[in-house]
């Protein structure tokens, strides 16, 4: 990937909390000039262990061969869903960026208070590693969690996608999209 390219394709994924049971994921295809030209969506389990298997669909139905990387908002969704971003970059092929936003001291207690004696979902969360905190181009602090891809490249990529605030263009629409799907929804629009 030369993430000098101007045509370089990012599919930025995020999350709108869409009720108990369901939650739902969008995702945005959009050139490094912040064009959008793709759109998907799937559905993850609150509280299920199938918010990677989501992401690699949607990547799938996509059917796109021109997206170099994938920018993901949190890797722990739709309460305590955990992304494992290694086995999204194993399935596409493509360089992995997990974006948050905020400081946190984690969230292993959390997980074992609400699933006790759920080892594999401990252990799920404790193989995503530290975050690494960067201060873009904005003046934000963001913090990633680069998979294939250096720390440097992926604080370039994120800068070169951020055009004000903190959050890269990618997610931050993904998550717009999400959340008016599932508004549209709840108002019985289609």
């Amino acid at each position: 990937m030369h993430i000098a390219k101007p045509g370089l394709r990012a599919l930025g994924i995020a999350e709108s909390y869409s009720g108990r049971e369901r939650s739902t994921l969008a995702g945005v295809v959009m050139r490094k000039d912040l064009l959008i030209d793709g759109v998907a969506f799937a559905r993850v389990t609150v509280g299920g262990s199938d918010a990677t298997d989501a992401i690699i669909k949607l990547f799938a139905a996509l059917e796109r061969r021109d997206i170099n990387l994938i920018m993901i908002s949190g890797s722990v969704i739709a309460w305590y869903n955990i992304i494992d971003p290694v086995a999204v970059q194993d399935a596409t092929g493509l360089p992995i960026i997990v974006t948050t936003y905020e400081e946190s001291e984690g969230l292993a207690e959390d997980i074992s208070r609400h699933f006790p004696g759920d080892i594999s979902r401990l252990a799920a969360y404790q193989r995503l590693g530290d975050r690494i905190p960067i201060t873009l181009h904005t003046g934000y602090d963001l913090f990633i969690r680069p998979y294939g891809l250096s720390p440097g490249d992926a604080t370039r990529l994120c800068n070169d996608f951020t055009y004000e605030g903190r959050v890269p263009e990618p997610v931050r629409v993904a998550r717009l999209i999400a959340r008016g799907l599932v508004r549209s929804a709840r108002h019985g629009q289609p």
